[in-house]
């Protein structure tokens, strides 16, 4: 989707402010309300020293939760992910965020309730972005996962709390996701990145997974996101680059990924995995943000 002419006016980018954001991601509003295996919520305090002074438009073709977006709440964005039950739910809070939150104040932890969503989802929007949230907050781990037939498939994960949705913050989001300058698409991340120009910022976060061996990265990560499609990420990044738009990519530490953005700074990053079955299987996965801003 293009976005306006005046979308090419720089957005200058308050480093302290978002420093403070960064610092403390789980007070700020708005903020991501989505549980994603693969959130980038840890990585903001490493990703805020790395970004330009001023964008132009923000593109993010791998959303996710939005950590990245919602720290930055840019003036002009495109937003793109594969998974179009995600988007029809960022859609439906920005046009109907009343709705989901009453939907959702009726909603609690409950097993049945749970398997009874999971088995009929409503062919309304609101209702079913609703419950996509109901569902986010109480399956195991947050995971989101379909089997064969696209259907949603992650058993129940026993919440610790009654409250599976802050309703305060889903409004403020719903604020950031309904400006006039601010397009949702799902599709192809080639496709989603094809309109920025220079001046613009995007911020790539395939899907992959770090715990592998250092032989192993290419068939452990191979039914989330095909070599083929790293490569072809990567060639984006490096045109973008070329053509002076600001590209900062997160990925796994890896050589064969390293090797294949020739130019980028690397700055390697660890943190806990969060996707292990118990607390105790959850050692640290070392990740790496990989950037290439443009110059001026």
């Amino acid at each position: 989707m293009r976005l306006p002419l005046e979308s090419h006016v720089k957005q200058v980018l308050e480093g302290s402010t978002l420093e403070a954001r960064a610092a403390a991601p789980l007070s700020a509003t708005p903020r991501a309300f989505l549980r994603w295996a693969g959130s980038k919520r840890f990585l903001l305090r490493h990703l805020v020293p790395l970004l330009p002074r001023a964008i132009g438009t923000y593109h993010e073709p791998f959303l996710g939760s939005g950590s990245l977006f919602f720290l930055l709440r840019p003036e002009r964005a495109v937003l793109n992910d594969a998974c179009q039950d995600l988007v029809e739910t960022y859609r439906a809070l920005s046009r109907s965020p009343d709705l989901i939150v009453d939907a959702l104040s009726e909603m609690r932890p409950d097993p049945a309730l749970y398997y009874r969503i999971r088995r009929a989802r409503s062919t309304d929007p609101a209702i079913r972005a609703a419950e996509f949230l109901y569902l986010n907050a109480t399956a195991w781990n947050g995971l989101y996962r379909v089997n064969a037939r696209g259907e949603f498939n992650v058993p129940y994960g026993r919440p610790k709390t009654d409250n599976i949705s802050d309703a305060t913050n889903l409004l403020a989001c719903s604020s950031i996701l309904r400006g006039p300058n601010v397009a949702l698409t799902s599709g192809d991340f080639e496709r989603a990145i094809s309109t920025a120009v220079s001046g613009d910022l995007v911020y790539m976060d395939p899907p992959y997974v770090t715990r592998h061996n250092n032989n192993g990265f290419v068939d452990y990560n191979e039914q989330l996101f095909k070599w083929s499609d790293q490569e072809r990420l990567a060639l984006a990044a490096r045109r973008l680059a070329d053509s002076g738009v600001s590209v900062i990519v997160s990925n796994a530490n890896h050589h064969d990924v390293l090797a294949l953005y020739p130019g980028f700074t690397a700055i390697r990053v660890e943190r806990c995995s969060t996707l292990a079955g118990s607390p105790a299987s959850r050692g640290p996965v070392s990740e790496i943000i990989l950037v290439k801003l443009a110059s001026g």
